[in-house]
């Protein structure tokens, strides 16, 4: 990278007080819904993490400038900060190719195959006893290794870019994302937006392969039903905050592509209520309904009591509050979560009556097997594949 000029800011329009405030991720147990069924071990990463973002450096691709944007820096103090910042941006020793990761020293599922296709017949019983409509079924890997957070982003970014990738790193542990789902936004006239994916194909090794597997996806009955049950359940999530009859649904089943899947997308908007800050615009939507089924809360107490785990930073969120009261968070997916000596990552899938258990199981692996290859462990290496045993 290198930076053609640096501007230093203090808060004059929207744009800048909007990139300033918090950074956080909230962990899937912080929900304010209900309490978690399997408490948290104390040595996991916090539940909840907020970063002070101020100074904050913003990069503009497009004009290839960097500005740095501050509510508390000024004169002498912000000029040092901004010289360095611009001798790093265009310092020649720093590789544009980040370093291979070290070797991992072991790999293991939370379930194997069959213990997450029996746990797959769990949910489906439990969807013909009318206890849910959908469940979104979870897997943890736990890669041991040592594995730089800074390296393994930069790896990350460069094989699945996504509109909502992130690094934050608190104390030991680090998230590193590129999640396609953005949970929520508001702006700061009060205008929420969530965008539910249900609905995954793996691309094709063709053009004509690829656009056969995303008609596929974008047919698919048992697809669109799953995403149709999110949209309605998220739906029903912000009318509880929300301006009386303000709550629309924007895009229904439109599909998004990725580097190396397919997913179906919708989205649903509203007007936030007078008087509604951010505990209870969170209470009444985190987590995501498409990281949980439906109903949300009976979803919750079943997978609470079947994965065998908490699921931690996976499948809650992260993203930015704003010092102007906006708001962008994306739902925590295709993340690593990165220890001292280990690597952690979730994967999943929403299980309905229709859900084929083999299906299902591949789906968790198409999921993970970019962030293990992140983390060196290739395609063809059987510890991508939950086997029994591991």
């Amino acid at each position: 990278m290198t930076a053609q000029a640096i501007c230093v800011e203090r808060l004059r329009s929207s744009r800048q007080r909007r990139v300033l405030g918090w950074y956080a991720w909230i962990s899937y147990e912080a929900s304010l819904l209900a309490p978690p069924t399997v408490l948290p071990n104390l040595r996991d990463p916090p539940t909840l993490a907020l970063l002070r973002g101020d100074p904050v450096l913003e990069f503009d691709h497009t004009r290839r400038t960097l500005h740095l944007i501050s509510a508390v820096l000024a004169g002498e103090e912000a000029r040092r900060l901004a010289h360095a910042v611009m001798a790093l941006a265009n310092s020649r020793d720093e590789s544009t190719q980040p370093a291979a990761p070290e070797p991992a020293l072991g790999v293991s599922w939370r379930h194997d195959a069959e213990q997450y296709g029996a746990l797959i017949d769990r949910c489906q019983a439990a969807i013909r006893a009318g206890e849910a409509y959908q469940l979104c079924l979870t897997n943890e890997v736990l890669v041991k290794g040592y594995f730089d957070p800074v390296e393994a982003y930069r790896r990350l970014r460069r094989s699945s870019h996504s509109h909502h990738g992130g690094l934050i790193r608190v104390g030991e542990h680090a998230l590193a994302s590129a999640s396609p789902e953005r949970f929520l936004t508001v702006d700061a006239d009060g205008k929420i937006a969530t965008h539910p994916i249900k609905g995954t194909r793996a691309r094709g090794l063709t053009p004509e392969q690829d656009a056969a597997l995303r008609a596929e996806l974008l047919c698919s009955v048992k697809e669109r039903a799953e995403n149709v049950m999110i949209v309605d359940l998220m739906r029903n999530d912000l009318a509880r905050i929300a301006v009386p009859a303000s709550v629309a649904v924007e895009r229904l089943l439109e599909v998004e592509s990725y580097p190396q899947v397919h997913q179906l997308v919708s989205e649903v908007s509203a007007r936030r209520a007078p008087g509604v800050g951010v505990a209870e615009l969170l209470a009444a939507t985190f987590p995501a309904g498409s990281m949980t089924g439906a109903p949300k809360r009976r979803a919750r107490e079943l997978l609470g009591e079947w994965e065998a785990g908490t699921r931690g930073i996976y499948s809650g969120a992260f993203g930015r509050f704003g010092s102007d009261g906006s708001l962008d968070l994306a739902v925590t997916i295709r993340t690593l979560v990165l220890e001292r000596s280990c690597a952690r990552l979730g994967t999943g899938g929403g299980i309905t009556a229709l859900s084929v258990a083999e299906e299902e199981i591949e789906e968790t692996r198409l999921k993970a097997r970019a962030l293990l290859a992140v983390l060196g462990i290739a395609e063809d290496d059987g510890r991508v594949c939950p086997t029994p045993g591991q």
